[in-house]
């Protein structure tokens, strides 16, 4: 009896720490993590969570390098706006990885406002 107890609990456990990988796999790769869950673990909740906020991020940062581009032949205003960009965009980026591993859905401001409105 207690060995059916502990196996159902390593079992909840190895599942927990499933969605958990899936879900900083999904952030760290950002685009191809996106995909990557999608197609194996578009059922799971917690791993979509930090996938869609993994495509806001790939989307805004794309955009944001766009406008980045644009004006960093701005003097000194263009290269601070560049640096800001950039450095916005990887701290997104990099607190979606530790909101993945925490294993709790936590939101990243403006990223999962957007997030929320993507139905898949």
């Amino acid at each position: 009896m207690v060995t059916k107890k502990r196996k159902k609990e390593s079992e909840i456990s190895k599942n927990q720490d499933d969605k958990i990988l899936f879900a900083f796999l999904a952030a760290f790769l950002s685009i191809i993590g996106f995909l990557l869950a999608l197609i194996t673990r578009k059922d799971d909740k917690y791993v979509m969570f930090y996938a869609k906020q993994s495509l806001v991020v790939f989307i805004i940062g794309a955009i944001a390098g766009i406008i980045a581009n644009g004006v960093k032949f701005i003097p000194i205003i263009g290269t601070i706006i560049y640096g800001a960009l950039f450095i916005l965009i990887f701290l997104a980026w990099f607190l979606s990885w530790i909101y993945a591993l925490s294993g709790k859905e936590k939101d990243i401001p403006i990223i999962s406002y957007w997030a929320e409105k993507i139905n898949l």
